[in-house]
């Protein structure tokens, strides 16, 4: 009797982690690109791939569009999601908030031996983008932000965060690519780890929130847009006069209307 409860536990156990695992396997597939963005799933290629039934396949699918990576068409089948770059734009709108408010909690709580991981992840990026190398960037970059969302322990703030990341993925890699964020995102990195490490919870907010609105101007550029959005995000990379990361002048700023 015993045998057979644990078999049983063991079963309803396999077929419960079952469409979790394929969840994470084809969301892999979409963030690396093998899925592309558009494309169509093919739910019997991916039961051959994963050597299971279509029922698990569907049921990632089902959790994939909840997370808004994918779209069900009704007798069309299941497609990667397009993002319109109005959407993106609000979501990059949404992450300058986080990023602040992420920036403002990992000051006030952040430990030496995460801050030295940080540190030691800049020069890697650095040679990443001196190299052309947006994939190896990119997931340096992703590391880089997770530790911060760890560190600011908000279980809440990381879910929402998280979602909003892995819709603009392609967004973010076309506008490393072609908007120029590889030249200075390194640097902008390097910027948010010396202002961490001030301890200064109000400019470690700000220097987070430049950088997602400079990756929001360099998406502006990346896909041929000069509206007044793009003017907005790339006005707010600038430090304020006065700050401890302004460049220093020896002229006063001009006001811009």
């Amino acid at each position: 009797m015993a045998t057979h409860n644990s078999t049983s536990a063991l079963a309803f156990l396999q077929s419960s982690s079952l469409p979790m695992l394929m969840q994470e396997e084809i969301e892999r597939l979409i963030m690396n690109g093998e899925l592309a963005v558009g494309s169509r799933i093919n739910e019997s290629e991916l039961s051959q791939r994963f050597n299971t039934s279509r029922g698990p396949i569907r049921e990632a699918l089902r959790a994939l569009e909840e997370a808004g990576l994918v779209r069900n068409e009704k007798n069309r089948g299941v497609f990667v999601r397009e993002i319109s770059f109005e959407e993106a734009d609000e979501i990059y709108e949404l992450r300058e908030a986080l990023e602040e408010i992420i920036g403002r909690r990992v000051a006030a709580s952040m430990q030496p031996d995460a801050l030295e991981r940080l540190g030691a992840m800049i020069e890697p990026m650095r040679e990443a983008a001196l190299a052309q190398n947006l994939e190896q960037y990119a997931q340096l970059n992703l590391q880089f932000h997770d530790i911060l969302l760890d560190t600011a322990g908000s279980r809440k703030l990381t879910e929402t965060y998280k979602r909003l990341v892995k819709e603009l993925h392609l967004f973010r890699m076309r506008a490393l690519d072609t908007g120029g964020g590889l030249r200075v995102s390194a640097d902008e990195h390097r910027e948010i780890v010396d202002a961490i490490a001030s301890r200064d919870p109000e400019a470690a907010g700000q220097v987070l929130r430049r950088h997602v609105a400079g990756s929001r101007a360099r998406m502006h550029k990346a896909m041929g847009r000069t509206d007044g959005a793009a003017a907005t995000a790339a006005t707010a990379t600038t430090p304020a006069p006065g700050s401890p990361h302004a460049p220093q002048t020896s002229h006063p700023p001009r006001r811009t209307t």
